[in-house]
């Protein structure tokens, strides 16, 4: 069957985390992609909660602004991305695609995808430190990954050491990169891994 949807019937998610509700088709030619639209039912509201038209791009429901997104230069791709998953976001939601057919006739297809939320029991992030007095030639690149365990998930920063004892921000990834060390560049780096 062309233009079948396909994608789980369940999506387990961690609270505070992210989770992708996967909804795809292959794009068949002489039918263009009329209308998207992304429903829920869950214990807040229902209703559509994202529409996508020859007009744009709407998110419906308030309590999903600025949390949810589908992917716009990936024909056949219709899949939605929550972020910042809350257990309110428990529920099911339908992926519905309406596409018009060369003779002007609209065909239309849906599949529901049911959303878990889990909180996961928290843990402190655990760094596993790297060995010290790292020496490097001038005009190399090389790089200090911060490597960290812990749940939720983790943030980084890294920080270079000053003479006043304090710290001064570098970078907010578990990487700190260099293309082309210099001699100024030696010094004492730490990294900060975070969790709530």
């Amino acid at each position: 069957a062309f233009l079948d949807l396909a994608g789980p019937s369940v999506v387990k998610g961690v609270w505070k985390g992210s989770a992708t509700l996967p909804c795809a088709y292959v794009p068949v030619k002489d039918f263009v992609q009329e209308t998207l639209t992304w429903t829920v039912v869950h214990d807040q509201s229902s209703g559509a909660l994202f529409r996508r038209d020859g007009s744009g791009d709407y998110i419906l429901l308030s309590e999903y602004r600025d949390r949810v997104s589908v992917p716009k230069d990936a024909p056949g791709n219709v899949s939605l991305h929550i972020l910042k998953l809350g257990m309110s976001d428990r529920g099911s939601y339908t992926c519905q695609v309406t596409w018009r057919a060369s003779n002007n006739s609209l065909i239309a297809r849906e599949i529901t995808t049911k959303v878990e939320v889990f909180k996961v029991a928290a843990t402190k992030p655990i760094i596993r430190a790297g060995k010290l007095g790292l020496n490097v030639p001038a005009g190399a690149r090389t790089s200090l990954t911060c490597e960290a365990t812990g749940s939720p998930p983790i943030s980084y920063r890294w920080f270079r050491s000053t003479p006043e004892g304090k710290g001064l921000l570098l970078s907010r990834q578990a990487e700190l990169a260099w293309d082309n060390l210099r001699p100024s560049d030696s010094g004492m780096y730490y990294c900060e891994a975070e969790n709530r």
